[in-house]
């Protein structure tokens, strides 16, 4: 499991139930805790409920202050269920192997994983990722996702100019 000390986490829980009271934020608690156990900071939780426009403002503000925001719900075959569209809308580049990889390690436990629509992309310079409402799906996809988010952020950020990497002036 990699080490994501340094790195500014947001999550974002979709999900009309939660955002009335009506049901514990299971995911977002299971992705804090994660996310906690690997030394991240968290920057910012929010619950929004399926609408595309509050989940996309709501990733936008996320991605001014963290490198990784992680949403959990509204990613299946719902009616209401549309993170991956409103997530797509805030998306400058899709990053399809982190969804891909996902989706198949899922697979191994059930087949219900083929029903996941979730994606994952760059806001700028920011990693954004889709993940289930289930907080038992949570832990078995973080399990995935967690060995290669430090890289994927580090990579994200680009090149960072320092005295190191410079090349020597002229003499």
């Amino acid at each position: 499991m990699s080490r994501l000390e340094g790195v500014r986490v947001a999550v974002l829980t979709v999900s009309d139930r939660v955002a009335t009271g009506a049901r514990d934020d299971a995911g977002g608690s299971a992705l804090c805790e994660l996310l906690e156990g690997v030394g991240a900071t968290l920057v910012s939780r929010a619950v929004v409920p399926d609408e595309p426009e509050p989940i996309s403002a709501a990733l936008r503000a996320m991605t001014g202050d963290a490198d990784l925001v992680l949403t959990t719900g509204g990613t299946g075959l719902g009616p209401r269920d549309v993170t991956p569209e409103a997530t797509r809308a805030v998306l400058d580049r899709e990053a399809p192997g982190i969804a891909e990889a996902l989706r198949h390690a899922s697979l191994a436990i059930t087949p219900f994983a083929m029903l996941s629509r979730a994606t994952a992309g760059l806001a700028g310079r920011v990693l954004v990722v889709n993940l289930p409402g289930n907080p038992k799906a949570v832990r078995e996809e973080w399990a995935v996702l967690a060995p290669v988010l430090a890289h994927a952020v580090e990579t994200a950020r680009g090149p960072v100019a320092d005295e190191a990497h410079q090349h020597p002036p002229d003499a």
